[in-house]
């Protein structure tokens, strides 16, 4: 009676060696191209290999000292399509280079963040992309990945450890520039939405925002910031949402928003149409990132648009400089934001 493959062992280097009639080592260096073989035998040992369905032990290969050649990238989440975008710039770089991506999410907590990374330590994982917000211990995490010498990159901050590279968008000019335009559409009174009031001076954008105010003579008000605490995550739609809902029951709210990010803005939307103020009539709104949705929502959103793919396969590209032991010191790539104004803040 015949037995389904499923319930049989994973095929080993000894049954393709003995299907392509050739020797165990024969077969080790035509698949991991690792010795002369000749192109007749090397075709007939991975026809072999795929008729047997064999995959390497990679146990096996990284006991032996070769590399996994795999890539952790480590996320906040991946409900926001800024993670989508991003891991695509990644992949599309370090694909045709023979490497395999792993992803982990740190679920809002600095304590996942350090557990994700230390996983991928303890796999022995080749590099690492880290695009996660910095908070202390995420900080605290990225020097230890330094000083076990394992190739690493951040996306979206700077690392302020040596020898990990950075590549992010100048959120501070982008953010500038959003308030800047809603200044110039005769708003004073702009809130912040996406951070607690006692973090703010952790975020890029925030400080954009800061300056942008300061330059137009308006003073920062503690009551118009609003957000969750200080986390590795992006802000969410319940985040911008709730924080909305409490700039709106201030005696004098704010005219407009800035949003930390287009999620965080889109809950905003909700809740203004919620409690039936009208946009951008009576409160304009604008974000941050240009994901995809923004010029869906009702009314259209204004935002400002980041490189995002550009980011995550700037950052691959820095991350095979390191694998190749060809980087140095710890590179910063800063790329330009734009603005896009839609119906939210355009009466």
């Amino acid at each position: 009676m015949s037995t389904n493959r499923t319930n049989k062992k994973p095929a080993t280097l000894a049954d393709v060696a003995r299907k392509s009639g050739v020797a165990a080592m024969t077969v080790s260096r035509a698949i991991n191209n690792s010795g002369y073989v000749s192109p007749e035998v090397r075709k007939r040992v991975m026809a072999a290999a795929r008729a047997l369905q064999y995959r390497p032990n990679m146990l096996a290969r990284q006991l032996k000292g070769h590399s996994l050649k795999a890539i952790g990238i480590l996320l906040p989440d991946i409900a926001n399509p800024f993670s989508t975008e991003l891991v695509s710039g990644i992949r599309e770089v370090l694909v045709p280079h023979g490497y395999t991506t792993f992803i982990a999410t740190t679920d809002r907590s600095s304590e996942e963040e350090r557990a994700a990374l230390q996983s991928f330590v303890d796999h022995r994982i080749d590099g690492v992309i880290v695009a996660t917000r910095g908070t202390r211990f995420g900080t605290e995490s990225l020097q230890s990945l330094a000083k076990q010498n394992i190739p690493t990159v951040v996306v979206g901050r700077d690392s302020g450890v040596a020898r990990i590279d950075s590549v992010m968008a100048d959120h501070y000019q982008g953010a500038f520039d959003a308030v800047t335009h809603l200044i110039s559409i005769g708003h004073r009174r702009i809130g912040f939405i996406g951070i607690a009031h006692e973090d703010r001076t952790s975020l890029r954008r925030y400080a954009g925002y800061a300056a942008a105010l300061k330059q137009a003579g308006i003073a920062e008000k503690k009551e118009y910031i609003a957000g969750p605490p200080d986390a590795p995550a992006f802000a969410t739609q319940e985040d911008g949402f709730q924080a909305m809902m409490q700039l709106l029951d201030l005696p004098k709210p704010p005219t407009a928003i800035f949003a930390r990010n287009d999620f965080a803005a889109i809950g905003a939307l909700r809740a203004a149409h919620t409690r039936g103020c009208r946009v951008p009539q009576e409160i304009a709104i604008a974000g941050f990132d240009n994901i995809p949705l923004a010029a869906f929502t009702t009314p259209p959103l204004t935002t400002v648009e980041q490189p995002i793919h550009e980011q995550g396969a700037q950052a691959a590209r820095l991350l095979l400089d390191r694998l190749a032991g060809t980087a140095g010191r710890a590179r910063t790539v800063v790329m330009h934001c734009r603005l896009v104004p839609r119906e939210s803040t355009l009466k």
